[in-house]
């Protein structure tokens, strides 16, 4: 009998024990939340009050200047016997600054000729669906940095192509 009593006074302290466990435990964890919050809290009252001035005090962006590049018609390349296919482009040069655009125009042969003779090597099945034409596009953009380096180029635009 007096084996029982010890057990039920022993379990009684580990209910106990465990009760304090999960109260220290429910206590730490709103902690750890409020600490949460108002960190939060600090973090986007500060920041408003600054970010309303840096919106403030921000300029507009630039609009791009774009560069026409003379029109191209070319022949594909095509296998002997087939009928000859050509390909007619209209791209214009897309870069950032209004000074750029004119530092580029004096360039504008060389960047013809690299053009020219990169799509006399196309095939008709280079330039199949949106992928053929934004890989010539990617190509086109790559050549025409090198040729007006050390001034960048955004993008190469289409405005017109048309494969005949």
């Amino acid at each position: 009998m007096a084996d029982n009593e010890a057990e039920g006074a022993a379990d009684g302290a580990e209910g106990a024990s465990a009760k304090k466990g999960k109260l220290k435990l429910m206590i730490a964890a709103v902690g750890f939340v409020v600490i949460l919050g108002s960190g939060a809290g600090w973090f986007f009252f500060m920041r408003g009050g600054h970010g309303e001035e840096a919106h403030a005090e921000a300029l507009p962006p630039k609009p791009p200047s774009f560069v026409e590049v003379p029109d191209m018609m070319v022949n594909l390349v095509g296998a002997p016997g087939e009928r000859v296919q050509y390909l007619k482009v209209k791209i214009v040069l897309e870069v950032k600054e209004e000074k750029q655009a004119e530092s580029i125009k004096p360039s504008l042969p060389r960047v013809t000729d690299l053009f020219q003779t990169y799509l006399r090597e196309l095939r008709p099945s280079d330039l199949n669906g949106s992928a053929g034409l934004f890989r010539l596009k990617e190509e086109l953009t790559k050549r025409v940095n090198s040729a007006v380096s050390p001034n960048q180029v955004s993008a190469v635009l289409f405005k017109e192509v048309l494969v005949q």
